[in-house]
């Protein structure tokens, strides 16, 4: 494993303690789990996410990642539909482990309540929870 000082968090990116990442892209969020998240999963071997269509309430599970560690749910840093899966996972689940944020993102939503962005932690809130 990586010491912090090693990882990347974009300073675009909103945070939730839960270690998943949301990024607001026009009308829609896109959402991932961070560098931190995957460096201590280890090699991701599954991603199991849900079909586009579905909606779900921040906090909700929305899926799954398996690595040869463990099994780790994935929960909504803000609640929405979802618009887009990255079904490239399904296929590729260590773009996960080599691109947390770009080619290993997850879903894509379309906020029910923009606001709640507001909630989430920036970059050094984030860094400051992990050092916790």
């Amino acid at each position: 494993m990586k010491e912090i000082s090693e990882l990347t968090f974009p300073e675009e990116m909103k945070y939730n303690k839960s270690h998943e990442w949301a990024k607001p892209d026009g009308d829609t969020v896109r959402i991932g789990i961070t560098d931190y998240a995957q460096d201590q999963l280890g090699d991701i071997v599954f991603v199991e996410l849900p079909q586009a269509g579905e909606t779900f309430d921040k906090g909700d599970e929305f899926g799954t990642v398996e690595s040869v560690k463990a099994v780790s749910e994935l929960y909504m840093p803000i609640g929405g539909e979802i618009v887009a899966v990255n079904e490239t996972l399904a296929d590729a689940p260590e773009k996960v482990n080599e691109s947390p944020y770009e080619g290993g993102w997850m879903i894509e939503i379309k906020p029910g309540d923009p606001s709640e962005m507001d909630g989430l932690l920036d970059k050094n809130a984030y860094l400051e929870s992990l050092k916790g």
